[in-house]
């Protein structure tokens, strides 16, 4: 039998897309860069010019859900109506696009926020963690200053939004939450009025 080739038009995009159709189908313990190969129709060497490893291949994957999950959400933020200021609705469509990002991809999303990722990528997995946390620090920002959210360290503030949202969006994904839209909708109104009796 002969060797496949080795070059492929792009080879980088082709296994990551299989990477990631087989880790929400099987788990990531059945991903295998040789049998990536097999079904991209290169040799077996070929994903090794892009990923030294199975966790470098797991790094990008993780790497890419994030660059989506934060583009999913500054086209949330892009397409909201400029006359409207209110934050709750803000937060609830930055909420709808992250819980909708999770139940898309539920596999990816535990993915990204494994522990175990490789430390020449953890600087990176870190930054595009940071970079989800800001959109939401600017949101509650904004929110402080136009007075519709408390006084506050806005960086305590945002953690506690994003902690809150992901995990609504991990617990749906997981299918443990019923009637997502109504549910996040009354999540969103608790972080906006908080939890003691007013």
């Amino acid at each position: 039998m002969p060797d496949r080739p080795y070059h492929h038009g792009d080879l980088r995009s082709v296994l990551l897309s299989s990477a990631e159709r087989t880790l929400a189908e099987r788990g990531p313990g059945a991903l295998s860069l040789r049998e990536l190969a097999r079904e991209a129709g290169v040799s077996h060497a070929a994903p090794g010019r892009h990923f030294k490893d199975k966790q470098a291949l797991l790094d990008a994957l993780a790497l890419d859900g994030f660059q989506r999950l934060r583009a999913s959400l500054e086209h949330a933020k892009e397409t909201r109506d400029r006359s409207e200021t209110d934050t709750r609705a803000y937060l609830l469509g930055l909420a709808r696009a992250y819980v909708g990002f999770a139940l898309s991809n539920a596999a990816l999303l535990d993915l990204m926020y494994a522990r175990k990722h490789d430390s020449d990528v953890s600087d990176q997995l870190a930054a595009a963690v940071g970079d989800m946390i800001a959109i939401v620090l600017n949101t509650i920002s904004e929110g402080q200053r136009t007075g519709e959210i408390i006084e506050g360290d806005p960086m305590t503030i945002a953690f506690a939004v994003a902690s809150t949202l992901h995990g609504f969006a991990s617990f749906s994904a997981n299918e443990t939450v019923e009637d997502v839209e109504e549910n996040l909708d009354a999540v969103v109104r608790l972080l906006m009025t908080g939890l003691e009796p007013r």
